[in-house]
Parts: structure tokens; C-alpha cells; sequence
């Protein structure tokens, strides 16, 4: 697409000056680039850039950015300096740079370019944003249904957030390898994503629709069943304190009133990781080892720090399904793989939250209960899964061999 030249200068001019606000807006620092998470966000546009388009002269250019940000934000403006604060500088230059080579280069190179832009400016945006929502989602439901959840994990007779918790409490190395995996959860999106998008761009851009749809579809799954996590709950209990399961089953179950973020059931940190390691298919050896890492940690991360039950993570199975389902680009609507995976996992996540909220005496009658439902609910969503992703492979299939037919005709 041959973009007009005033076009590109109103569009370059408005670049730099988006960048330089954003890298010397005090009220930008405070509110976002002091947060780790957002930091790191920002961080994994530097990932998608130089993995998407490996160039000394554009590693140089964002090195640059980034200490001119630091120098004039730390020396002359006199923000706290932090970390958080680094790695956003070097996120706003590679996204600053990353757009005026959408704008300036040519052919293939420039469709490459916006794809790796747009992309990551959306994800960046979206993150951002996502405070908003969840503080919405706290006004919404001053009263949250975390003894719902605590009440669950008790019927399988083993406090596994609690386990989990103890674990990170006498191995503080593992806490730290956790709390890397937890707050990187950006890093794997943006491996993945880059990673496909020199692949298999129709497979990159699913990977990323569904991405991005995660966290505005997970805040309404948050406010039908508002919840923050067994720390807010229990707070100097957690983790050594539990309460017994003789008690538990005479506990009164019903909602509460506690302060804090409702982003607890589904999990959608589990959901982001289960879905790098499915779109990492096809990747290098490399690349899905790290997103398998990923997965291995965030499973006890969530947990471990007391912001999740064990069963926030199961239904994030087929929640992670219900998204995939959506993003599949390669198959019509009427698909049958697809069609499954979206009523399979839609069904199946609200059956648990209406379970959750109104059967839990279902699952008292005996432990096998609750351990068979989690073991279906997770090999079915992984079967369910597979089947989506066959599918997509046989499309894909079909499609080479027609390219092929065509082409062998033409010649």
C-alpha cells in the first residue's frame, strides 16, 4: 500500500510527538510506568521489534531513546528513577520506531512493519486500559464470592493454593523464578506472536486477536462471578493458617465485602499462558521450551502469591478454548471444529460458575466428585482443542493444494 507523502510526515510528526508526551508525561510515569507489569509490557515491544526485524541501526535507535528519556526524565525532570520506568523508555522508542517503519518502508517489508506495530500498540493500549475496567468491576460488586471458591478447593480435601503458598514461603528462590514468570507473562505474548508472524502471519494474527480478547472478555466473566484471591481474604493466615475441612464444611458460604481487584475467576494469566503454548506450535525448540516454562510456572505463580484458587485455573481450560474458538481466522463460522470450541468453552466456563455459585453441596458428597469434574474439564478442553487445531491444519492444507493446482495450471 503506497502511502501519500504528506500522509507519512502528519502521521511521523505525530509519532515523535506521541512519544515524547508519553516518555516525559509525569502523569503518564505515575500512573503507568511505575507498574512493573505495564513496564514490562511495554518492554515486549522491544522483543516483537528486533525479533521481527533483527537491525544493529533500530537496536541502537531504541538503546538512544531510551537514555535520552532517562536522562531527561531522571536528571532534568526528576522522576523517581525505577526499573519499570527503564524499560517502558526503551518500549516507547522501539514502538515510536517500530510505526515510522510501517509508515516509511515499502512492499512486503512495510505490511510486515504494521503488523508488528498496529499489534503491539493495541496490546500495549489494552493493558493500559485494563485498569479502568477492573476498577469498574470493583464499584459494580462491592461484595465478592471468594468463599465460593475457597469452599471448592476444600471439598478436594487439599488446600492446594495454600500448599502452593507454603511452598514460596520456604523456598524463596522458587518465589523469585515464579514472580519473574508471572510479571514476564507479556514477554512469552510477545515471543509468540513475533515468532508466528514470520511463520505463519494468518496464525500470528489469530494468536493476537486473541490475545487482545482476553482481558476485555475475562473483566465480564469477572463481574458474574467477582472474586480476588485467598491473600485479600485471609490475609496474615495465608498461607500457614488454613482453615480445617471439618470446619469448611460447616462454613457459611456467602458473599462478602472486601477490597480489591476482582481479576481472580477465570484466571486469565493462566488463560494468556495456556494460549501462548497452543499459537507456539510450530515454532523452534527454543521457543516453545519458554513457553512451556511459562506454563509450568504461572500454574504455581498464581497460586503461590494468593491471587488464585486451584479452581480459577481449571476453568481457565475452557475459558482458554471459548477465545481460541473465536480467533480462528483460518475456518468459517459454521465450522464444526470451531463451532465446538466456542459452545464447548462458553458452556462449559458459565456451567462452572453456576455450579460454583449454586451446587457446591454436589461437591461435598465425596472427593472423587470434584477431582473427576477438574480432570474432564481439563483433557476435554485440551481434546477439544487439538480438534480446532486439526482443523485448522486440514484448511490450511487444502488450501496450499489448490495454491499449488492453480499455479501448476498457470505454468
Amino acid at each position: 500500500m503506497k502511502i501519500p507523502m504528506p500522509v507519512k510526515i502528519v502521521a511521523t510528526l505525530a509519532l515523535l510527538g506521541l512519544a515524547v508526551w508519553l516518555g516525559t508525561s509525569e502523569h503518564f510515569y505515575k500512573s503507568a510506568l511505575l507498574s512493573l507489569f505495564f513496564g514490562v509490557t511495554l518492554g515486549s515491544v522491544v522483543l516483537i521489534h528486533l525479533r521481527v526485524r533483527p537491525s544493529w541501526q533500530d537496536a541502537l535507535g531504541v538503546a538512544g531513546g531510551a537514555v535520552l528519556f532517562t536522562v531527561i526524565d531522571f536528571g532534568f525532570l526528576h522522576f523517581p528513577p525505577s526499573l519499570a520506568g527503564i524499560a517502558s523508555y526503551l518500549g516507547i522508542s522501539s514502538l515510536s520506531i517500530l510505526g515510522l517503519r510501517a509508515v516509511w518502508s515499502q512492499g512486503a517489508e512495510q505490511e510486515q512493519m504494521a503488523l508488528a506495530f498496529v499489534p503491539a500498540l493495541l496490546f500495549v493500549t489494552s493493558d493500559w486500559g485494563s485498569t479502568i475496567l477492573l476498577g469498574w468491576t470493583e464499584k459494580a460488586n462491592p461484595r465478592v464470592l471468594d468463599l465460593y471458591l475457597f469452599s471448592f478447593d476444600s471439598s478436594l480435601r487439599v488446600q492446594i493454593a495454600f500448599l502452593a503458598g507454603q511452598a514460596y514461603a520456604l523456598w524463596p528462590w522458587f518465589k523469585d523464578a515464579g514472580m519473574v514468570f508471572y510479571v514476564g507473562l507479556p514477554m512469552v505474548i510477545g515471543l509468540v506472536y513475533a515468532g508466528q508472524l514470520l511463520r505463519d502471519r494468518r496464525r500470528a494474527v489469530s494468536a493476537i486477536i486473541a490475545f487482545l480478547i482476553t482481558g476485555p472478555v475475562g473483566v465480564i466473566f469477572y463481574n458474574l462471578f467477582p472474586a480476588v484471591g485467598p491473600i485479600h481474604i485471609f490475609l496474615g493466615q495465608f498461607p500457614w493458617k488454613p482453615i480445617p475441612t471439618e470446619q469448611v464444611t460447616r462454613l457459611f458460604v456467602e458473599p462478602i465485602a472486601v477490597a480489591g481487584l476482582r481479576n481472580c475467576m477465570p484466571s486469565l494469566h493462566m488463560g494468556w499462558v495456556l494460549l501462548a503454548w497452543w499459537y507456539s506450535r510450530g515454532l523452534s525448540v527454543w521457543e516453545r521450551g519458554i513457553a512451556m516454562a511459562f506454563l509450568g510456572f504461572t500454574i504455581f505463580a498464581t497460586m503461590g502469591i494468593g491471587e488464585h484458587y486451584s479452581i480459577d485455573l481449571i476453568v481457565a481450560f475452557p475459558f482458554a478454548v471459548f477465545l481460541e474458538g473465536l480467533s480462528a481466522l483460518g475456518l468459517g463460522w459454521r465450522e464444526r471444529a470451531r463451532v465446538a470450541a466456542i459452545v464447548y468453552g462458553l458452556l462449559l466456563t458459565l456451567g462452572w460458575i453456576g455450579a460454583l455459585r449454586f451446587a457446591l453441596k454436589v461437591f461435598w458428597v465425596s472427593p472423587v466428585i470434584p477431582w473427576i469434574c477438574c480432570m474432564v474439564t481439563v483433557v476435554t478442553a485440551v481434546l477439544v482443542e487439538r480438534s480446532l487445531e486439526r482443523a485448522l491444519d486440514g484448511q490450511k492444507s487444502r488450501e496450499n493444494a489448490a495454491a499449488s493446482s492453480i499455479a501448476a495450471r498457470v505454468s
